[in-house]
C-alpha cells in the first residue's frame, strides 16, 4: 500500500509539473503571438499614413504669397535706405519668408527717419549678392509661380471633389473668413500691395532710363516686372 501510494503521489506530481510546463509554454506562445500581432498593426498603421490632399484654392493662395515674398528679396537688398535699418536684412527677409511680412512694418517706419552721416546703402551679404545678381531669374521663377497659382486655384484637380469655379470662389471667401492661415496670407498681400510701389518708387535710380517709364507704372502691378529690369547700377552694388 505504501509503495502504491508513493507511486500514485509521484505520478500526480509528475502530471502537475507537466501541466504547469504546458501552461507556461502556452503563455509564452500567446505573448509571442500578441507581440507579432502588435508588430503587424504598427506596420499597417505606418503604411496607411498618407499626405492630406489640400484644396487647390488653399495651395494657390499659399504659393502666390510665398513666391511674392521670394521676389521681394532683391528689392529689399537694393533699397538705398536700408542702411538706416541696423538689424540683419537676411533675418528680416527670412522672417517674411517663413512667418509674415508684418515684420516689414518696423522696417518701413525706420526708413522714414531723418538721414545722418552713417546712413548709406549697406554692402549686401552673400545672400543679398546672390539675390541682386540673380534678380531677373528670381523675378522669372517667382512670377511664373504666381501666374500658375491663380489658374491652379480655379481649375486644379478638377477630377476631385472641389467643385466648379464658382464653388471655389465661395470656398475662398469662407476660407478667408474662417481660417487664421488664410487671414495671414491675405494680410501679407495687402501689405505687399502697399509696400511694393512705395519701395520701387523710392529706388527708381536702380532702373535704367530706357525702362524708367515702364517700371514707374508697372510697380503697381507686380514685383516681377521690377526685378526683371534692375539696371546695371544694382548689379554693381551687388558685386
Amino acid at each position: 500500500m505504501s509503495t502504491k501510494h508513493q507511486s500514485r503521489s509521484t505520478s500526480e506530481r509528475d502530471r502537475h509539473l507537466e501541466h504547469k510546463l504546458k501552461k507556461k509554454l502556452n503563455t509564452t506562445r500567446s505573448h509571442k503571438d500578441i507581440i507579432a500581432e502588435e508588430d503587424r498593426i504598427i506596420v499597417v498603421g505606418i503604411h496607411a499614413i498618407e499626405a492630406p490632399v489640400l484644396h487647390p484654392v488653399s495651395e494657390g493662395l499659399s504659393n502666390f504669397v510665398v513666391a511674392w515674398t521670394f521676389m521681394f528679396a532683391p528689392l529689399l537688398y537694393t533699397d538705398f535706405k536700408n542702411g538706416r535699418y541696423k538689424g540683419s536684412l537676411d533675418a528680416l527677409w527670412g522672417l517674411q519668408m517663413f512667418l509674415t511680412n508684418t515684420f516689414m512694418i518696423p522696417y518701413m517706419a525706420i526708413r522714414l527717419n531723418e538721414a545722418d552721416a552713417s546712413d548709406y546703402p549697406r554692402k549686401p551679404s552673400q545672400l543679398g549678392t546672390v539675390m541682386i545678381k540673380g534678380a531677373p531669374v528670381v523675378g522669372l521663377i517667382g512670377g511664373a509661380v504666381c501666374a500658375i497659382s491663380i489658374p491652379w486655384a480655379l481649375f486644379g484637380r478638377m477630377d476631385g471633389d472641389f467643385g466648379s469655379v464658382n464653388d471655389r470662389l465661395n470656398f475662398l471667401l469662407s476660407y478667408l473668413g474662417s481660417d487664421r492661415l488664410a487671414y495671414a496670407f491675405s494680410w501679407d498681400i495687402v501689405l505687399y500691395t502697399i509696400f511694393q510701389p512705395w519701395l520701387i518708387g523710392e529706388n527708381l535710380l536702380n532702373v535704367s532710363e530706357d525702362r524708367l517709364t515702364f517700371v514707374k507704372y508697372a510697380r503697381y502691378i507686380h514685383t516681377s516686372s521690377w526685378l526683371a529690369r534692375l539696371s546695371s547700377l544694382s548689379e554693381r552694388r551687388g558685386s
